[in-house]
């Protein structure tokens, strides 16, 4: 059998963790040989800490990690990736809605060669705003992954332990999961699970996080807006070409020029536009070097508990 590791992302989670935990015990011992569960608390402001204690206390293959301040799901996740010590690692959320049962298929899937694997919901379960983000979040990831699948991605994925070697030596304060892994890889899959609805609690992610995330993405680990900046651009450059031969095509064939402050006004108004536009976008990315250049940390741990190591027959 395998070894496998999975880490658990925690904010706010303390009424949802001791029933996901009892799930993984009932799941676990039939899939990996050996097994762990990474609790990685992101700073929760209720008693998710303290139900990480003491479920570290109860389970001798739980592990509890305290960062030191709130830096993010994917930090968080990268944290618990780089601490991960099996073979193959799952990450799931910590809200009940991904099912430990359905980790199952998703090895089963792996096991046909690939090296990422994600658990897509058979239906989505937000709010009309919240699933619009979610796309545009998930157009900018297939921008910056440069692959299909990342229409498919998820928070409920599996993937092979030797992939975080390609971003051992990453750091940085914005942190993208599933881009991370497109350097260590291509072999991706996705195929539908079953995804619970939201019981306990309401979910963190928000539509404007959400657009924040898909914003990140595209200037931490993608130059599509510089080619949107390039493109419009162009497209000005064209359009005012169009307008000089218009302009000087009339006074050749009528003698007389374009009148009106509002067409040269709007003219003004389109060139100015575009250059700041293509000015802040080209900014945001001077802004991402100065972030990386200060070598700001994804994450600080302030404790770890449950250091044991199990073995399960």
């Amino acid at each position: 059998m395998q070894t496998g590791s999975v880490v658990i992302p925690c904010y706010n989670s303390e009424g949802s963790l001791e029933p996901l935990l009892h799930q993984l015990a009932a799941v676990l011992p039939s899939l990996f040989e050996h097994y762990e569960v990474l609790l990685v608390n992101d700073a929760s402001r209720d008693r998710s800490w303290e139900v990480i204690c003491q479920l570290a206390e109860t389970y001798d293959w739980v592990r509890g990690i305290q960062l030191m301040r709130n830096y993010g799901q994917h930090n968080a996740l990268l944290c618990g990736i780089r601490s991960a010590r099996y073979d193959i690692i799952v990450t799931m959320d910590d809200d009940l809605q991904h099912p430990p049962q359905e980790i199952a298929p998703l090895l089963e899937k792996l096991n046909e060669g690939y090296d990422v694997v994600y658990g897509t919901p058979e239906h989505e379960q937000h709010g009309y705003l919240r699933d619009m983000a979610s796309q545009i979040t998930k157009l900018v990831l297939q921008n910056a992954m440069g692959a299909e699948t990342a229409r498919r991605v998820s928070a409920f994925r599996l993937f092979r332990t030797q992939v975080r070697q390609a971003f051992a030596t990453y750091q940085g304060p914005f942190v993208s999961i599933d881009v991370l892994l497109t350097w260590g890889t291509t072999r991706f899959a996705a195929i539908p699970v079953r995804h619970e609805p939201r019981t306990i609690g309401v979910s963190n992610y928000t539509f404007r996080k959400l657009v924040t995330h898909a914003l990140n993405m595209m200037t931490g680990f993608s130059v599509l807006p510089l080619q949107l900046a390039s493109l419009t651009g162009l497209a000005m450059a064209i359009f005012s070409i169009i307008v000089l031969i218009y302009v000087v095509g009339r006074y050749l064939l009528e003698g007389t020029p374009v009148e009106g402050f509002p067409f040269l006004a709007s003219i003004i108004g389109i060139f100015s536009g575009a250059q700041l536009l293509a000015l802040g976008i080209i900014g945001e990315y001077l802004a991402r070097m100065h972030f990386r250049m200060m070598d700001k940390p994804s994450y600080v741990v302030r404790e770890e508990v449950g250091e044991k190591e199990q073995e399960t027959s």
